[in-house]
């Protein structure tokens, strides 16, 4: 059985990010697509249009001296326009490592991601990270 196109299209972002491609982050993006993300770090907030969005993840290569990966566990679907996605982040930063886990919900239109709501399985373990 085929995978389902959100779950593929979920498939290639984390793909794209984790080999730093922004180009094909690009394509997968809506152009008015919003990530949010959790907690009280710098890093926090919402990241709002494909700019940001790709600024955002640039940032975290940059912080991160180009040690974070997302690698990606399961993506679970709806047939409706969402997808759910579980991960393992991993990091080095400022000599501390991160390894937490956590997931994004991601609502697709046809073939571009609108709206990215991360979460994570502990945030204050990112917000130490990140500040």
């Amino acid at each position: 059985m085929a995978e389902h196109p959100h779950a593929a299209l979920v498939r290639k972002g984390y793909e794209a990010f984790n080999r730093g491609d922004m180009e094909t982050l690009a394509e997968i993006l809506a152009g008015d697509a919003t990530h949010h993300v959790p907690g009280n770090s710098a890093l926090s907030g919402e990241y709002k249009g494909r700019d940001e969005m790709l600024a955002y993840y640039r940032r975290l290569a940059e912080e991160s001296d180009g040690t974070m990966t997302a690698t990606l566990l399961n993506v679970l679907v709806d047939g409706r326009g969402h997808a759910v996605s579980v991960h393992r982040v991993m990091a080095k930063r400022k000599g501390r490592t991160l390894d937490a886990m956590g997931g994004i919900v991601f609502r697709i239109i046809g073939d571009k991601a609108t709206d990215l709501d991360e979460c994570m399985e502990d945030i204050e373990v990112s917000d130490e990270f990140w500040s």
